[in-house]
């Protein structure tokens, strides 16, 4: 979903005026579970969500000038790691023509009432990199699956937009976000209902990885601070928690609080990234971002908010459940 904001004369440390988000509620997840959130932001907190596309330039433009927005935040692309070994055009088409279209109705405004403008990146972009923790001054040249290249690559169309049109911009390098009304296709919703359920756990590469999770406050708390930070350029941030979390003690800690065993099956995968691990000393010294959440605290939020949820099971559904292998 992108968010739309016109700040108006509002305080910084206020909510903006007005606030529209834009989602095409396409079915890689459940559009429910889409659609039960926009009602949530409606009925609880009074904002709109457009139903769009971010490639309908014609749309986007109608809405920066009828509301004159002063902040972009483009959260919405194709996401997924193993969904892109089978619709890699998804990803060429949402995460790089939607997002060229979204900077080129930025650009046309003039310097002077032109929306900021903060976008998504990912820790994907780091691939292969073996340097740890994962530092914004990394090199980034080996990417591991075509998701983290097309955010990268998004990175690289906001510093050429920056070079030829003055457009600055901040990128949000994203470390595995979790938390309630997360995704049914990230780890936290996804082995939290298999072992509820008693589905075996697919779990890649006898589970030797590490997973920088993120809990969603803090990931929230760290969006404000680059909407009031002043970019003089295109640059971009680490939003990590700074602590790796094995993948096994992350299974151990949903075993715990649901008061179940997982029953795990491994399997081998040449997408995965072995660790991800946030330096986030620029967004600590730029952006005061300071996370706070420890894994056990925001899975016990998760799973909470997961058992009162009746819509569950419903939500997990999606095309990112396919089982079709590419052929070759």
């Amino acid at each position: 979903m992108a968010q739309l904001a016109s700040v108006g004369t509002m305080h910084v440390h206020e909510r903006p005026a007005e606030i529209i988000g834009l989602d095409n509620f396409n079915n890689y997840y459940s559009p429910a579970y889409k659609r039960a959130r926009a009602a949530r932001l409606k009925n609880e907190f009074g904002l709109d969500v457009v139903d769009g596309e971010i490639c309908n330039a014609s749309l986007v433009a109608r809405l920066l000038n009828e509301h004159k927005i002063t902040h972009v935040v483009h959260l919405a692309a194709q996401a997924g790691v193993r969904y892109s070994l089978t619709h890699p055009l998804s990803y060429v088409r949402n995460n790089l023509e939607c997002f060229v279209t979204l900077v080129e109705e930025i650009r046309k405004f003039p310097e002077n009432i032109r929306p900021s403008f903060v976008y998504a990146s990912s820790s994907s972009v780091y691939g292969l990199n073996r340097k740890i923790p994962f530092s914004e001054s990394d090199a980034v040249t080996n990417p591991a699956n075509l998701y983290g290249a097309s955010k990268f690559m998004n990175e690289q169309i906001a510093s050429a937009y920056y070079h030829i049109y003055d457009l600055k911009s901040v990128g949000l390098r994203f470390f595995t976000v979790y938390g309630p009304w997360g995704r049914p296709d990230m780890a936290a919703f996804l082995f939290t209902r298999a072992i509820e359920i008693g589905k075996p756990l697919t779990v890649y590469n006898r589970g030797e990885m590490r997973r920088d999770f993120t809990y969603i406050d803090d990931i929230v708390n760290g969006i404000i601070a680059s909407m009031q930070f002043c970019s003089r350029t295109a640059t971009v941030f680490n939003l990590g928690n700074n602590k790796p979390v094995e993948l096994m003690t992350f299974i151990h800690t949903i075993e715990n609080q649901l008061g179940a065993k997982a029953a795990i099956q491994y399997k081998t995968s040449h997408a995965e990234i072995k660790e991800t691990y946030a330096d986030i000393n620029k967004a600590h010294s730029l952006l005061g971002y300071t996370p706070k959440t420890p894994i056990d605290v925001g899975m016990k939020h998760f799973i909470e908010w997961y058992k009162q949820e009746p819509r569950r099971h419903t939500f997990a559904g999606g095309d990112f459940n396919s089982r079709r292998q590419r052929k070759r």
